[in-house]
């Protein structure tokens, strides 16, 4: 079953939370904690964040996580 965009959005608020705002975190961390088939819900794990107040940077410059190719980190918005 695919988690509905309220538990995705949970779960990225959290582990921002968790974080604080000095660190960042993998998206990839959220899709593991939903879904044992993770790598799948990776685009939409990166949909919804694209709407939550976090910055999706990759090496350190803010991208739009939807659109960036490769690896991006996510953290609260400052």
């Amino acid at each position: 079953m695919t988690p509905s965009d309220g538990d995705i959005a949970e779960t990225l608020l959290a582990l921002a939370a968790a974080r604080g705002p000095e660190k960042s975190f993998c998206p990839s961390e959220a899709a593991r904690r939903l879904s044992p088939d993770w790598r799948a819900l990776m685009p939409e794990v990166r949909r919804v964040a694209a709407t939550l107040p976090l910055v999706a940077t990759q090496k350190g410059v803010p991208v739009d996580p939807e659109t960036a190719r490769g690896p991006i980190r996510l953290s609260v918005r400052a």
